[in-house]
């Protein structure tokens, strides 16, 4: 799996008292081990799958629900797309043991979090990808909440899958403003450098932890408003 975008920002997560990873955009992790895997989404969209009897499961972080086939592609400008980063997490995890026909997913993001920009509605796209994507590959989608207007915080247990969400006030994180203008107005170049340049600084859950007002999703198929 070298070659494919694998989170790779490891720490402790003291809320939940375990190891964790941070998820950026274009990024997938999977694992069979006690974790928590962690991200911040505007317009993105992650799916989290897991299959509890084998004790395994894995998230993905994407930009775009359109086809990034085209091998010219890197793996890291692919990830980018929903049909890439779906196909990558679903076949790492029946590598591993997984199997189809027990995964559970957990879906969330595809928020209009910039006012002016609901035209372009790459949220609801997304929203609509990952939930036929899911449908054609019969994989159970259990626990959703998908766009809206609010950027959402995510952190799930791969091994229970257990998810919690926290929405968030855009005005209050200037990091997804920054990702979502990135989004509706660079290239891919520009998108590139921008992650690098984000890998250096960025603490996605450095300015603030899960509380009561966070909501845990276990099994619900529709989320309620936090």
């Amino acid at each position: 799996m070298s070659g494919l975008p694998i989170a790779s920002n490891l720490y402790y997560d003291n809320l939940f008292k375990k190891p964790g990873v941070k998820l950026l955009p274009n990024e997938f992790y999977m694992t069979s081990e006690d974790m928590v895997l962690v991200t911040v989404l505007g317009s993105c969209v992650v799916a989290c799958i897991n299959d509890r009897t084998a004790g395994i499961g894995g998230m993905n972080h994407f930009m775009l629900p359109d086809d990034g086939s085209d091998a010219s592609h890197a793996a890291s400008d692919s990830m980018r797309y929903g049909a890439y980063a779906m196909e990558v997490l679903i076949n790492e995890l029946i590598k591993r043991g997984g199997r189809r026909e027990r995964f559970e997913a957990k879906v969330f993001g595809g928020g209009a979090v910039l006012a002016g920009m609901t035209t372009i509605n790459i949220g609801d796209r997304n929203s609509e990808f990952v939930r036929r994507y899911l449908s054609l590959e019969k994989i159970r989608i259990v626990a959703e909440d998908l766009q809206g207007r609010h950027p959402r915080k995510v952190a799930f247990m791969p091994r229970s899958g257990q998810v919690m969400v926290k929405k968030l006030k855009t005005r209050h994180d200037p990091v997804i403003v920054e990702r979502e203008q990135a989004l509706a107005q660079r290239t891919p170049e520009e998108r590139a450098e921008w992650l690098a340049k984000a890998r250096a600084r960025v603490e996605l859950f450095g300015g603030g932890s899960f509380n009561s007002a966070a909501r845990t999703l276990r099994g619900t198929k529709a989320a309620e408003e936090a």
